[in-house]
């Protein structure tokens, strides 16, 4: 069996060709009055269809060529509203093509209209919601607040962003569960994008046992100030490290920087290192970090030690010598 041959013209094309060639016939030809009615009508119908569907094919490959520039882009996220723009062009193009057909055959337009009005406003009452999140949606995309691979915290939520869609974002958490927010939610509550961040800030406060003495504590201020200075990814702020106050107890020092980190998993690899470094100062001269705990001090005065004594030795002294005499 040889090879079917490839289809010289698209279907639109032919359409197209089919009523043209109608028409020509219909011209040359001698028919009856309602022959060439009919055949007329079905050239007119050819033609409105093969326009649709010519106007189909130009939609569809207008998105995927959109869609190729916005993938090398990086504006995946974009995609969806690119297939409704398209699915809202061919519904336009459908409508356009029924009006078209109607006018044809003799009906009202206006009347058709009015009709796709008041079943418009129908639709819009009951799906309300969904038109808030697919607008939410559009207006999310289109800001360019949130991205997909951006690390976001909507509320009590904080997780990776895996899909912007019409209706709805899903975010991958920490726990790897995925959670799904309506678009209506995300468009009306604030968003805390984390990966937009230039910086990433160190900010941390421990305390010192309070024998601590003033020397040790300006050597370990001396030392983590030096550390952050010193550190080749750390900004630190005008006074890094402060000797902040007197705790309940603890000796309360405060620590503050900003890192340049590449992500969140380098910044916390950073701060790690920075906190063991930390420690390794403390240590050195000769301190610890506190822990929670109390310290009570007794204070018991002699008279109340003697007068103590005094009643143990006449709760176990003899008590039946003095009695047995008299009664002898």
């Amino acid at each position: 069996m040889g090879k079917k041959d490839p289809k010289i013209l698209p279907g639109p094309l032919r359409l197209l060709l089919l009523a043209g060639t109608i028409r020509w016939l219909l011209v040359k030809t001698t028919l009856p009055l309602a022959a060439r009615q009919v055949w007329s009508t079905v050239a007119d119908v050819l033609t409105i269809t093969a326009c649709a569907w010519v106007f189909f094919a130009f939609t569809g490959w207008a998105e995927l060529h959109i869609r190729g520039r916005l993938l090398r882009n990086d504006r995946a996220e974009r995609v969806s509203i690119l297939r409704l723009a398209r699915w809202g062009a061919n519904l336009l193009a459908v409508l356009v093509a029924v009006l078209a057909g109607l006018h044809h055959f003799g009906a009202n337009p206006n009347a058709t209209l009015a009709g796709l009005g008041v079943g418009g406003i129908a639709v819009a009452l009951g799906a309300q919601k969904t038109l808030e999140n697919v607008i939410g949606g559009t207006s999310v995309i289109f800001d360019g607040a949130v991205r997909v691979g951006d690390l976001l915290r909507v509320g009590g939520t904080l997780g990776t962003v895996e899909d912007i869609g019409l209706r709805s974002t899903r975010i991958r958490t920490f726990e790897r569960t995925v959670v799904t927010i309506p678009n209506g939610q995300i468009a009306s509550v604030s968003l805390e994008n984390l990966s937009l961040r230039d910086r990433f800030w160190l900010h941390h406060i421990f305390g010192l046992r309070y024998e601590t003495t003033a020397s040790q504590m300006r050597s370990v201020l001396e030392g983590i100030t030096v550390l952050l200075q010193e550190h080749p990814l750390a900004q630190p702020d005008a006074t890094p490290v402060r000797f902040l106050r007197f705790g309940a107890y603890s000796l309360d020092v405060e620590v503050s920087a900003h890192l340049f980190a590449r992500d969140w998993s380098h910044f916390l690899e950073l701060q790690g290192q920075l906190l063991l470094q930390i420690m390794e100062i403390i240590e050195t001269e000769g301190t610890r970090l506190a822990i929670p705990a109390q310290t009570t001090y007794l204070a018991v005065s002699s008279s109340s030690n003697l007068s103590s004594v005094q009643t143990l030795l006449n709760i176990s002294g003899p008590h039946d010598s003095k009695p047995n005499r008299d009664a002898a």
